[in-house]
């Protein structure tokens, strides 16, 4: 049976600040105090696994034992189809050390652009993105969830919401991107929305 959160304080274990600022919203109808990881002064821990939910398990534990509280990790990435999963759990990573995600999101339209040019045609701009949440106790429990949502890329990017990749990624069934959408829609169907929708479901109960 999972163990279900019924804690005071949870930390949010990221130094993304839109990440933070996301987390916090879908978290808002739980009755508990939310510290976001930077505010504690806890280091960024080395991300090494090879899946989201691996990585996600890594930063919650870490958030956990270092603040002696509940912690909720994210791990979340593009996948795109041509790319067979790219960017994919080194997301992140593609934004160098700058974190520069108008230099990552360039960086995948090039690769897919460079991908029709070796195949002769237009390849797929289908994408996903995908969410491990991990919730960890300082005890080194841990309980992780995963939820997706699959739409394709738009170039150049557009919108200046949300964080991340969100210009250049369309959710299936609309035609705005992350980037235009209002937040309290893309709450509504995000791949972090899916994960927490999840989460709810088994480990926290919304009061």
């Amino acid at each position: 049976m999972a163990r279900v959160f019924a804690g005071s304080t949870l930390v949010i274990a990221s130094h993304n600040p839109g990440k933070v600022r996301e987390i916090a919203d879908l978290l808002a109808p739980l009755d508990c105090e939310f510290v976001p990881a930077a505010t504690l002064g806890l280091p960024e821990p080395e991300e090494t696994a090879r899946t989201f939910s691996g990585n996600a398990e890594i930063k919650a534990l870490a958030a956990a034992r270092g603040s002696g509280h509940p912690a909720l990790a994210d791990d979340s990435g593009l996948a795109v189809a041509a790319l067979d999963g790219a960017p994919g759990v080194f997301s992140a990573r593609w934004a160098g050390p700058g974190k520069d995600f108008d230099h990552a999101m360039r960086r995948v339209n090039e690769t897919v652009v460079e991908r029709d040019r070796s195949v002769g045609a237009p390849v797929s701009r289908a994408a996903r993105f995908v969410c491990a949440l991990s919730l960890a106790w300082p005890d080194g429990h841990v309980e992780t969830v995963e939820g997706t949502v699959c739409g394709h890329l738009a170039w150049p990017p557009r919108g200046t919401g949300g964080f991340g990749y969100d210009p250049m990624f369309v959710p299936d069934g609309h035609d705005l991107t992350f980037g235009e959408l209002a937040p309290e829609r893309k709450h509504a169907i995000s791949h972090r929305a899916a994960a927490f929708r999840r989460l709810c479901g088994t480990v926290v109960p919304v009061r």
